[in-house]
């Protein structure tokens, strides 16, 4: 057996390790959802009593879950119809234009990248109670409509286009918004695929900024509605109805997943993610 095979064999077994090691608490948490209340928790994977789906009707019953996921769609599908707006637009002016202060601001939007978003809460939260948005949607929305990540990728992808597909559209008498339209955005298709999956991901379990803006069911989105639910006094110490409700908040991703996986995987590949 060469050395090549011999490491491309052991990443392979590293690989399934950590892949194990990550599906445990999934498959536990499965497990216990599906288990009778009378059922104890400490017996792993056995059940004493034939698996049932009462726990997720009664978790659903317990807490206004359809609030929240309406909640979450429309959080969710806002920040991303407008990211892909902006980041659109930032992507081509940066890549594509030249301009003064160009590498001064693209600096600004790497340096976004950089600080962790805790570190914005406070002034977002200022900015928010100025504006009287506090315990709205829209104050989840706003502080994530501009993207440094999505603005990053996009440009890079702009760059790596040629400059031949503008000159051949402008001779044939296109605007600068038509060659974005109809040029430049098919041929970047993947990357806003990918980026559209990264959004879509971080925003739905999304946690801290949600918490501190809501205060209400009526504008909580899943992630706080289950930490809500959780701490309440019908579920407790219940952990068959708190695995119930945290997969009742996770399903929809990983169906989502399951159904596209293999355009979500082409999209990171052809887009140069890793």
């Amino acid at each position: 057996m060469t050395r090549n095979r011999r490491v491309e064999r052991a990443r392979s077994v590293v690989a399934m390790v950590v892949a194990l090691i990550w599906i445990v608490p999934l498959v536990w948490s499965v497990a216990t959802s599906f288990r009778a209340a009378r059922d104890p928790v400490s017996g792993g994977l056995v059940w004493s009593e034939p698996p049932t789906l009462a726990n997720f009707a009664e978790a659903w019953n317990s807490a206004p879950f359809p609030t929240y996921y309406v909640n979450t769609v429309i959080i969710v599908g806002g920040i991303l119809l407008v990211q892909l707006i902006t980041v659109i637009l930032a992507g081509y002016a940066f890549g594509r234009l030249s301009f003064p202060g160009k590498q001064l601001l693209f600096a600004l939007f790497l340096f976004q990248m950089m600080v962790p978003a805790a570190a914005f809460v406070v002034a977002n939260y200022q900015t928010m109670r100025f504006l009287n948005l506090i315990d709205n949607r829209i104050a989840i929305m706003l502080p994530a409509f501009a993207s440094g990540f999505g603005t990053f990728l996009m440009t890079q992808a702009f760059k790596a286009l040629s400059s031949d597909f503008e000159d051949a559209a402008r001779i044939d008498g296109a605007s600068w918004w038509q060659v974005l339209w109809y040029v430049y955005v098919p041929l970047v298709r993947p990357s806003l695929v990918a980026f559209g999956v990264v959004s879509v991901c971080y925003h739905w379990n999304d946690f801290l900024w949600p918490l501190i803006v809501t205060n209400t069911p009526a504008s909580r989105p899943l992630t706080v509605g289950l930490a809500a639910f959780t701490q309440s006094s019908e579920s407790g110490e219940a952990w068959q109805l708190i695995m119930a409700g945290t997969l009742l908040t996770t399903v929809p991703l990983l169906v989502g997943f399951f159904v596209f996986q293999r355009a979500f995987i082409n999209s990171f590949i052809q887009s140069g993610l890793r």
